[in-house]
């Protein structure tokens, strides 16, 4: 194959993988604490238009990327208040976050529908992002793909390394015996909560700043649910969602590439489906047999903590 066209493949894997690989980093830290939040999808979306609407009415990429971010936060804040506060059932809560996303998204895009915008800039690297190949690889992609790559290691750094990160996993394994030795189980579940609903907001602003530069109502296109796929594939683990994210990107863009160059004469939505159909063949083979024995979920996943009087 021409290094051009590789080139330019393993860049587009990148822009699809990315999106995914922050929502899941998000998600699985929620989750390491014992909260399990469905409603990433939601607040994707929330994070697209925000961060979309932001950027193209004041000009500033820097203000929209920030503005998603707060955006998934606000509605992981209500997620959290409705769990951790009011002891709603967290599934149910993380399902209506997930509708509740996609209507407000389509109502504040309502405006924006079809409005370009230049893509995020990317930041070359003077000297390197010349060479060829691994230069516009490596040294010439945007702010958002270099952050995720940073916050894949700082999130496993954390968890695995530090005393926050050791009280946060002893939070989801057993939230009462994390009470009865002091620790606010409710606070660090909020922090983790919001964590999660800072990076699905700023993976939703990928999607509109970078992949697509444009608002498209329900433009996740399910990237949300396979984001909680991809904690799962990965066993709780930041390294391993690195990799699913990158695995379940790549499938993402070799159906487009099967489309494309007509692989085999199917109908092009067989093709669409690729990316769903392999996130359920994951989870249905990592869920049976000696696989199972591997995952490493939190105990307390999903289930409430009412703190003792």
């Amino acid at each position: 194959m021409n290094p051009d066209v590789l080139v330019a493949v393993f860049l587009t894997v990148i822009t699809a993988s990315t999106p995914l690989l922050l929502a899941a980093l998000g998600e699985l830290v929620t989750e390491r604490a014992g909260v399990l939040n469905l409603g990433v999808e939601g607040m994707m979306l929330m994070g697209a238009v925000v961060g979309f609407a932001v950027t193209l009415t004041t000009g500033q990429w820097g203000l929209g990327v920030l503005a998603a971010a707060l955006a998934g936060a606000g509605l992981a804040l209500v997620f959290g208040v409705l769990t951790l506060t009011l002891v709603a059932n967290q599934v149910a809560t993380g399902l209506a976050l997930t509708i509740f996303g996609i209507g407000v998204s389509s109502l504040i895009g309502a405006g924006f529908v079809g409005k370009p915008l230049p893509p995020l800039p990317r930041l070359a690297v003077p000297g390197l992002s010349d060479l060829p190949v691994v230069g516009r690889l490596l040294f010439g992609q945007d702010l958002l793909v270099y952050l995720s790559l940073v916050m894949t290691g700082v999130v496993a750094f954390v968890l695995n390394r530090t005393r926050i990160g050791l009280v946060l996993r002893a939070v989801g394994q057993s939230d009462v015996s994390a009470h009865a030795i002091g620790y606010p189980v409710i606070r660090i579940r909020y922090g983790a909560v919001l964590f999660g609903g800072v990076m699905s907001g700023l993976a939703g602003a990928y999607l509109s700043l970078a992949y697509t530069p444009l608002w498209v109502q329900e433009m996740t296109a399910g990237r949300g649910w396979i984001a909680l796929a991809i904690v799962v594939f990965a066993a709780w683990r930041p390294g391993r969602a690195l990799v699913g994210a990158y695995l379940f990107g790549g499938i993402t863009i070799l159906q487009l590439y099967a489309q494309g160059a007509g692989w085999l004469p199917v109908p092009s939505q067989i093709f669409s489906m690729l990316p769903y159909l392999a996130t359920i063949l994951v989870l249905v083979i990592i869920s049976a047999g000696p696989w199972r024995r591997r995952l490493d979920a939190p105990a307390c996943l999903g289930k409430p903590f009412r703190p003792a009087a």
